[in-house]
């Protein structure tokens, strides 16, 4: 086995230290550097395979300083984490196997352990006699600090003091091979057979192995622990049929065995034959059967049999367990999809919706179960923040990019808006928007399309259909109205989903020139719609109409030139404001009105306290009108909430709470 010295690099650092590490050597955590921050990273992109490959029981403590590399400080010291010495370990898990059948056949089939077995043994034996050598160099992980110990001295005095040691050194000594080079004749009492049964000590390796692949997800963890049943129940037969040969072999009259009533003289016959009939007997009792051809028949075999099927019991019991769990974890899914259907027929059977909304409801919750393994929000909601960054600016950047809204926005806010966005999946058929409902959001259509439908009464228009790369639903979000149409999916579609809040706070931001290039970049797209599109939307002639007599009033300064002798004119600040007032009158408002008088005027409160969200009217009179439609009542008196009595509309501003009592 190679060793690993100071200079080898990785790119995993594993090796922890933390002030005096349990190796007894005072250590000191050097400064990271950013420039060695970035070289770790290069080489971690070369082995990002070993990731996986890292034992699950390498969990560092809380305040542990990791060092750069994964190397030992210390010469001929094997790390036990090293893919080599995985490798290793793999070997002898293979010649494990040989030793747990070879002990047990050995000790009921004597004659097989003067032949060609005993060579093989020994060599078997040759190879664990290295690991016993090699686990003197190996390190280990405290228990008790989770630090990697790779002092010399503690790796030794840790083995020796261990139960490990013994059995390894006792279940790899050939006892056998031993008294014939002594005495010059070959053992053939039953003790060496027994002793041989300490090789089955190793079988702890195997156990081992097992619990690391299932936690390996580079491994399929059905197939790791199906292999893992069939490994149990072979040794179990094997086990149990070498167990009742051993008995009957040695049985004073052998004629009363269980093969023997078959084969009278199968001592002397061939040992397979009699390993045959052991292994048939042993799976016909295995899967209870029982054909009877071959039972017990003296009280030796029918005291062993008695605590074979007992314990054939439990094996069967753990064994229909697990393949049991591993079927229905495999169907859970599909169950699950089942009992939301049903739920969703009895619902609307029961409510008496109508055909369409109930194949609505069903497409959607069969989209969902389907595309379960999709959903950003389910697949990396336990990850970082920053990984899931990485992965939204890895699918969706270049159709945020190429969205018109956000045509020549700077990289650090489409990068803020990229980590803040989720993908969903809709069904045919489906309304994303809802006309006239409250804008939340507004979505980037990825694949599918839709269409944008404006209802009038009891009929419906399409006014236009849009498809990939078209966004919807920013018209009600960027003027702060009702959405003017409802969008509805032609086919599948997958969407992006954007907050309108995270979206205002980031155009109203300290930097005024991205908010202008939006606002830009919307009025354009708002001259290029259709005239039916352009009809629906509220003010937007006369807002249009404004942009372009500000552009003209714009380029007219700039072309004309002025003299020296040419007065310049100023405005002042409340002129300016009172501009701005008359160039957003086309844009509505919106308040929140209480049925109620102000909570400082009136105690007994008896009105809605949550308001209703509704869209300010031209008049006070309509004002009233609206009051008494929305909260059931009409009031002579508005006030706000510091008491205030209003007298003119237009002294409101947005989000005002009104009290009309």
């Amino acid at each position: 086995m190679s060793t690993t010295t100071s200079e080898a690099r990785s790119p995993l650092p594993l090796l922890l230290k933390r002030g005096r590490s349990s190796t007894g050597t005072s250590t000191t955590a050097e400064a990271r550097s950013p420039l060695s921050v970035l070289q770790f990273r290069r080489r971690s992109s070369k082995d990002v395979r070993n990731i996986t490959s890292v034992s699950s029981s390498l969990l560092p403590a809380f305040g542990t300083v990791i060092e750069d590399d994964s190397s030992s400080s210390r010469p001929y010291i094997v790390l036990h984490y090293d893919r080599r010495y995985r490798l290793w370990e793999l070997f002898l898990v293979i010649l494990v196997g040989y030793s747990a059948w070879a002990s047990l056949f050995e000790l009921a089939f004597m004659r097989a352990a003067e032949g060609a077995l005993m060579t093989v043994d020994l060599v078997v034996d040759f190879f664990f006699a290295l690991d016993i050598i090699l686990t003197f160099f190996v390190s280990y992980l405290d228990k008790s600090s989770y630090l990697v110990v790779d002092d010399h001295k503690l790796i030794a005095k840790r083995y020796l003091k261990s139960v490990a040691f013994v059995m390894d050194v006792a279940s790899t000594l050939p006892i056998q091979f031993i008294y014939k080079t002594i005495t010059g004749n070959i053992g053939r009492g039953q003790a060496f057979g027994f002793l041989n049964l300490l090789r089955l000590w190793r079988l702890r390796r195997v156990a081992e192995l097992f619990k690391r692949l299932e936690k390996d997800p580079r491994f399929n963890y059905f197939l790791i622990r199906l292999i893992k049943l069939l490994c149990v129940t072979i040794f179990w037969i094997h086990m149990a049929g070498c167990i009742l040969y051993w008995i009957a072999y040695h049985y004073p009259r052998p004629t009363e065995t269980w093969i023997g009533s078959q084969v009278e003289d199968f001592k002397e016959r061939s040992i397979w034959l009699g390993y045959t009939y052991s292994m048939y007997w042993s799976i016909v009792t295995l899967t209870t059967v029982g054909y009877g051809d071959l039972h017990a028949v003296n009280s030796r075999e029918k005291t062993f049999n008695m605590f074979y099927m007992l314990f054939n019991i439990g094996l069967t019991a753990y064994i229909i367990g697990n393949m049991t769990n591993l079927v229905v974890h495999g169907a859970l899914r599909t169950f699950s999809m089942r009992s939301a259907i049903n739920q969703i027929l009895r619902y609307t059977s029961k409510n008496r919706l109508p055909d369409t909304m109930r194949e609505q409801m069903l497409a959607h919750m069969q989209l969902k179960f389907k595309t379960a393994e999709l959903r950003q929000e389910e697949v990396l909601q336990d990850l970082p923040k920053a990984i899931r960054s990485s992965i939204n600016q890895h699918l969706f950047r270049s159709v945020i990019v190429e969205a018109y809204l956000f045509k020549g926005f700077p990289n650090g806010l489409i990068v803020q808006l990229v980590s803040q966005i989720q993908a969903e999946y809709f069904p045919p058929k489906m309304e994303i928007i809802l006309q006239n409902e409250i804008p939340t959001d507004f979505y980037i259509i990825v694949s599918g399309g839709v269409d944008i439908v404006a209802s009038k009464g009891v009929s419906e228009q399409v006014l236009a259909k849009l498809g990939p790369g078209s966004m919807a639903g920013e018209i009600g979000v960027v003027f702060n109205i009702p959405q003017p149409f409802t969008v509805r999916t032609r086919r599948l579609s997958q969407v992006i989903r954007i907050g309108h809040h995270k979206f205002k706070e980031m155009v109203q931001s300290d930097n005024d020139v991205d908010a202008k290039m939006i606002i830009t970049n919307f009025m354009t797209y708002l001259k290029g719609l259709n005239d039916e599109l352009k009809k629906e939307i509220p003010f937007l002639r006369d807002l249009l109409a404004d942009a372009d007599a500000q552009v003209q009033e714009t380029v007219q300064t700039e072309e004309t030139p002025q003299s020296n002798n040419e007065e310049i004119v100023t405005v002042s600040r409340d002129e300016y404001e009172q501009k701005e007032e008359r160039r957003s009158e086309g844009v509505p408002k919106r308040v929140i009105i209480h049925g109620q008088a102000p909570p400082n005027q009136d105690n007994n409160n008896n009105g809605d306290s949550n308001g209703r969200l509704v869209i300010l009217p031209d008049s006070i009179q309509l004002l009233f009108d609206l009051a008494e439609k929305k909260l059931g009542k009409r009031g002579s008196t508005i006030a706000m909430a510091d008491g205030a009595h209003v007298e003119q509309i237009d002294a409101l501003r947005e989000n005002d709470h009104l009290y009309i009592f």
